[in-house]
């Protein structure tokens, strides 16, 4: 997974920030969806590299994953934003999430989705059944 995340983050869309990030998902039916990170300068319209796998594995019908590969080179590796946290606890919540400096996939670290998101706000319509809706 870390090799195949490296390697799509050769061809990531960084023009702005020259940090270009590669991501790998593994879903449970056994396929591997790769993703780049795609810049705009617009920097809000930015989309991350898990984020990217995740959507496409998702448009192509799977919705259940085993683990999520994320690679770029900064000590460490690279940990997801707030953003990609949020889509992973919804689409992903059982999964493992592997990062490793592009320099040293051997020195990676493995976190639960869970990890990274504690109390996560999962489900609108049940938190929304919690609310009152008499505004009289």
């Amino acid at each position: 997974m870390l090799r195949l995340a490296a390697r799509a983050r050769e061809n990531a869309c960084a023009p702005y920030s020259g940090f270009k990030v590669g991501g790998a998902i593994l879903t449970k039916s056994g396929r591997v969806f790769t993703g780049i990170n795609v810049e705009s300068a617009s920097y809000g319209l930015t989309c991350c590299a898990e984020r990217v796998a995740l959507f496409k594995a998702l448009s192509e019908g799977e919705r259940e994953f085993e683990a999520i590969a994320v690679v770029a080179q900064m000590p460490g590796g690279p940990m997801p934003c707030g953003a990609c946290r949020q889509l992973l606890i919804e689409y992903a919540p059982e999964a493992i999430l592997v990062v490793a400096d592009a320099n040293a996939l051997e020195k990676y670290r493995k976190f639960t989705v869970s990890e990274l998101l504690p109390f996560a706000f999962k489900d609108f319509r049940i938190l929304a059944g919690n609310c009152s809706t008499d505004l009289s």
